[in-house]
């Protein structure tokens, strides 16, 4: 260090420790301090609470059912000659499905045939008689008793001949229902069994030969609780009432259709009431036996306020979302809800139109707290 004039301390007379400690001293550096900021701003996803129209939906998981099933058994006995059919082949009314061995029942039919010609053979001989006995009746060469013996034979003849109209009627119905055919639109089952068995039409614990459904159209049962029934029963009054159909995790919809009926009755062990909707199945994704989704529409309700179902939280006490303020923190907002179908809730008190709502990033969150919001990507 200098003195005033310039000079080391030294020269100026400076020595010992005093000089050692003006060599060492420091100046006083002023430092700023920065106020603590509290924690970092929440990055969250948010989306508006908008108005639109909401259908209105009652749900419940539903079993489809064929609209017709028949069990094919044949209606004569005999042996199973042919099949006509591949199973799980779809196949139309009237088409030949097996055919049993007709050979007894066509000789049936002929034998029939041949005593009806056998009867009309005796029956215009035996008028010829009755003719001839009435002319000798006139001139009185034969007695009455003659002529009505032989009135009455033919009127026995015509009799036989009716009687062999019958049987010959009976011998063709049999001879045909040794060629069983499709009652009705469908696709074919499993063959039950094989050809050249026996079957017999009265064999009642036989398991028949084939099962044949009509799947398209088919329908699905399904029940709603009882206290849903007046909704109901309005809307079928306004108009037809669509039903879905979905997959069992909801994800795929299988088919559109519509409510047919309402069974009769309530179930008093469950108060539920059974309906039937009908689904065309054109594109053969419902399958009779399966379980399905079923969700039938009420109603659609217009210009509700809606939110996303994933902005819904659950409390203790109540339903809540997290409402972003205009400066950006959040405010656990308590909300009551219409429906909440998992995709869309109806909200009827709580929220406005336009507020911000938290759809992730909620579980960081607590009332009052900052938050970076980004808007939600429109679902595609």
């Amino acid at each position: 260090m200098r003195c005033a004039d310039g000079s080391i301390l030294r020269r100026c007379g400076f020595t010992g420790p005093l000089m050692g400690l003006a060599m060492f001293a420091v100046p006083a550096v002023a430092q700023t301090q920065t106020a603590p900021s509290g924690p970092p701003a929440v990055p969250v996803t948010v989306t508006a609470v908008v108005r639109k129209d909401v259908p209105i939906l009652l749900r419940n998981i539903g079993a489809v059912q064929a609209m017709q099933v028949a069990l094919m058994r044949s209606r004569v006995d005999g042996t199973l000659e042919k099949v006509f059919f591949t199973e799980g082949q779809d196949v139309k009314r009237g088409d030949p499905l097996a055919l049993i061995d007709p050979r007894p029942y066509q000789a049936a039919l002929d034998q029939a045939t041949a005593k009806r010609a056998q009867d009309e053979a005796q029956l215009a001989n035996a008028k010829l008689d009755l003719a001839r006995s009435v002319e000798l009746v006139r001139t009185q060469s034969t007695p009455q008793q003659t002529l009505d013996t032989r009135a009455a034979a033919v009127r026995t003849l015509e009799a036989t001949i009716k009687a062999d109209d019958a049987l010959i009627a009976a011998a063709r119905v049999n001879l045909d229902y040794t060629t069983i055919t499709a009652p009705f639109d469908g696709t074919m089952g499993l063959r039950l069994i094989d050809p050249g068995n026996v079957v017999r039409a009265a064999d009642t614990t036989g398991v028949g030969i084939v099962t044949i459904a009509q799947t398209r159209p088919l329908t699905v049962v399904f029940n709603l609780p009882q206290d849903s029934l007046p909704a109901i029963r309005a809307g079928m009054a306004a108009g037809k009432l669509p039903v879905t159909a979905h997959s069992a995790d909801d994800r795929v919809q299988l088919g559109t259709g519509e409510l047919i009926t309402i069974d009769n009755t309530i179930d008093t062990t469950t108060g539920t009431i059974k309906l039937k909707a009908r689904f065309e199945n054109t594109d053969s994704k419902l399958w009779p036996g399966q379980f399905v989704n079923a969700r039938l529409q009420t109603e659609v309700q217009k210009g509700v306020l809606v939110v996303p179902s994933i902005a819904i939280q659950r409390g203790p006490a109540n339903l809540f979302v997290y409402a972003v303020k205009p400066d950006n923190t959040a405010a656990l907002t308590p909300v009551k809800l219409g429906q909440d179908d998992g995709q869309v809730a109806i909200v009827t008190s709580g929220l406005e139109e336009g507020m911000q709502v938290v759809v992730n990033g909620q579980s960081r969150l607590q009332n009052g707290a900052r938050v970076l919001p980004t808007p939600s990507k429109p679902a595609s």
